[in-house]
């Protein structure tokens, strides 16, 4: 017990003594009172280069986290989930708020006038444009993020702590340097020879240790370079989605009647009162796009079948009374082109 004691209190004393000539040796450097051994120059450029890619690898991951996540409040309600290691509730994005908000109106106007419908389509579409974003943002964060972190939370701490471990064995190995000078006993002179030749071999061995892992940033690079072809492609199949998305969209708005198209020439109240015409008697009626009936009151339409329709007394002028064979039911107005 007390050989483990003593022991244990000359390895402190030996480690006090170790750190006050390096912190006399770094005070001596600053104040241009000792010699500094400078590393080579492919040691000092891959330093460089990986501080380099420690800042920029911090900006791009800062920057694509704000283009993911433009709230800051919910990047910090993320990140403070991710850390409890607890699972981020979910939420709708905007796409899906807006797409949710335009059913929910378009249901209340009536799924049967053109604007109601309209409005249906219009949301449903940004629901799926939110989608689309959900699980580019969740491609993003696995396949470009993640391995970014990593670099940073892992490789590059490591780098540190081997290049903080670098500078203490240079420190070791000046102040061996600057014990020989001093020394003038020949005693002395033997001993701190012994010590500069045991902090040399030991600054040589970190210097390679350190060199090893800075050279790892090329592989790393290469890694990122994978990483970011990977986002790219997330991109675009996002946007091409988007687009698609937009493009089924408008084609089916384009559809609708001219009074409610974007290139519409007339005023709606003329429109409106073209199609408000009596019927007198049964007529035929082409479908103009599909309609899927909101009740069993209704009758549902395909685009481009024909079908019969009357006018009932005391029935909304939007609507008219649609038969198909046995099929009875009201159908908008506005789906409907008559014929003569």
């Amino acid at each position: 017990m007390n050989l483990r004691m003593d022991f244990n209190v000359k390895r402190l004393a030996a480690d006090a003594g170790t750190l006050f000539s390096r912190a006399v040796q770094f005070t001596e450097e600053k104040f241009g009172q000792a010699e500094k051994t400078e590393l080579d120059a492919h040691l000092d450029n891959l330093l460089t280069r990986a501080e380099s890619s420690k800042h920029w690898t911090e900006k791009i991951l800062k920057q694509t986290e704000v283009l993911l996540q433009p709230n800051p409040n919910v990047r910090i309600e993320e990140f403070l989930y991710e850390k409890l290691d607890k699972k981020v509730p979910t939420r709708m994005n905007n796409h899906e708020l807006l797409g949710q908000s335009m059913i929910d109106s378009g249901n209340e106007f009536g799924p049967g006038t053109a604007y109601g419908n309209a409005l249906i389509k219009c949301g449903e579409t940004e629901k799926q444009i939110g989608g689309a974003e959900r699980e580019f943002i969740q491609s993003s964060a696995i396949n470009f993020l993640t391995p970014f972190r990593n670099f940073l939370e892992g490789d590059f701490k490591t780098i540190l702590k081997e290049r903080k471990l670098l500078q203490n064995k240079r420190l070791d190995l000046d102040a061996a340097k600057t014990k020989l000078k001093k020394a003038k006993m020949a005693d002395a002179r033997a001993l701190a020879e012994q010590d500069l030749k045991l902090t040399q071999s030991e600054f040589d061995r970190q210097a390679e240790i350190t060199r090893l892992l800075l050279e790892g940033i090329s592989s790393t690079h290469a890694h990122h370079l994978h990483c970011l072809n990977d986002f790219v492609e997330a991109q675009m199949t996002y946007y091409a989605q988007c687009y698609q998305y937009m493009v089924d969209l408008q084609k089916q708005l384009g559809s609708f009647p001219s009074a409610f198209s974007s290139n519409n020439n007339q005023s709606t109240a003329s429109a409106a009162a073209s199609v408000s015409v009596p019927i007198l008697g049964s007529r035929k009626a082409r479908v103009l796009y599909d309609y899927d009936a909101a009740g069993s009151n209704e009758l549902s339409l395909l685009a481009d079948e024909v079908i019969m329709v009357s006018s009932v007394p005391g029935m909304d002028s939007d609507w008219l009374m649609g038969e198909r064979g046995n099929q009875k039911g009201k159908v908008p107005i506005t789906y409907l082109e008559l014929l003569n």
